[in-house]
């Protein structure tokens, strides 16, 4: 049985709203099975809002979520993490709307997790292993999941900037391979944008600290991957796609997605119950459809 796990103790750090530039008191706290994760918001009575696609809410340059006026942004990176380290169940207390930036990327909350310790429930977990090709395409845009006994994933990504035209990577995403290869990247903004985000009120808790910065001539700091880019593509996906509510088991396949696009296809993902199964074991047998398309389908999302 692979057991569901939640952390062994309470861990805390504080951080700023890469948004709203506040201050933000972070807190993990261990929770029972079946708990799920959930965030809440110590400066508004302890209100919750559990990490699920039923909580959408503000989705442009970040993942949020809401239950009428109590809402939490930017919560992709840490639900990134504790995917991938199998975390099930957990309470986020937050003193802030705003999950804590850090340092743009993941692997400060992997470290966070570590120092709280992992803990093995008595209960199984549920695992959501993909039988047959879900899809959507939005112009340019293109997403879908196959039949896979792992989670893997392959994005794509191209903008119209001479330092950025077209990055790609496929990695099967396990615990190591995702704090080695995607947490540490981090997320990204072109200088041009910068100004027009903060006259709208965003971006005032960024800074070279916690985000790649592009001019038109160079990359403003020091990356850490040649495709730095892409890999914090498929740390956001990873984190957007835990609004699930169970581990994925396919093979993910993504083209200029993005938020929006994510969060949509995890809505659309629950909706398509014919296309998926509930197992307790990545490896346990489930019967496919015949006559699946997955070739065809595969080759227009790559493209």
């Amino acid at each position: 049985m692979d057991a569901q796990r939640t952390i062994r103790r309470q861990v805390s750090c504080v951080g700023i709203g890469l948004h709203s530039g506040n201050k933000v008191n972070l807190t993990l706290k261990p929770a029972p099975a079946d708990f799920g994760i959930r965030f809440r918001r110590t400066d508004l009575g302890n209100h919750e809002v559990p990490a699920t696609v039923h909580n959408l809410s503000d989705i442009q340059l970040a993942t949020g979520l809401a239950i009428n006026e109590v809402s939490v942004e930017t919560v992709e990176h840490l639900l990134a993490a504790l995917v991938s380290v199998g975390i099930d169940n957990l309470i986020i207390e937050l003193s802030s709307p705003e999950v804590p930036i850090m340092d743009g990327s993941a692997a400060p909350f992997i470290y966070l997790i570590h120092e709280a310790g992992v803990k093995r429930l008595q209960t199984p977990r549920k695992y959501l292993k993909i039988v047959r090709p879900i899809a959507i395409s939005r112009g340019d845009k293109r997403i879908a999941l196959f039949p896979s006994d792992h989670f893997k994933v392959t994005y794509s990504i191209s903008y119209d900037h001479p330092l950025l035209r077209h990055q790609s990577r496929t990695l099967r995403i396990t615990e190591e391979s995702f704090a080695e290869e995607i947490a540490p990247a981090r997320t990204f903004t072109f200088l041009k944008d910068v100004e027009m985000l903060r006259q709208n009120g965003l971006a005032l808790g960024g800074s070279l600290e916690n985000a790649i910065v592009l001019g038109e001539t160079g990359v403003l700091n020091a990356l850490r991957y040649e495709d730095e880019f892409v890999r914090h593509k498929i740390l956001d996906a990873v984190g957007d796609l835990a609004l699930v509510g169970y581990p994925v088991i396919g093979h993910l396949v993504a083209h200029r997605a993005g938020h929006a696009l994510h969060t949509e296809f995890a809505v659309k993902i629950l909706e398509e119950t014919h296309a998926w199964r509930l197992v307790e074991s990545p490896f346990e047998p489930v019967p496919a459809p015949l006559g699946l398309p997955v070739k065809g389908i595969a080759a227009g999302l790559a493209n």
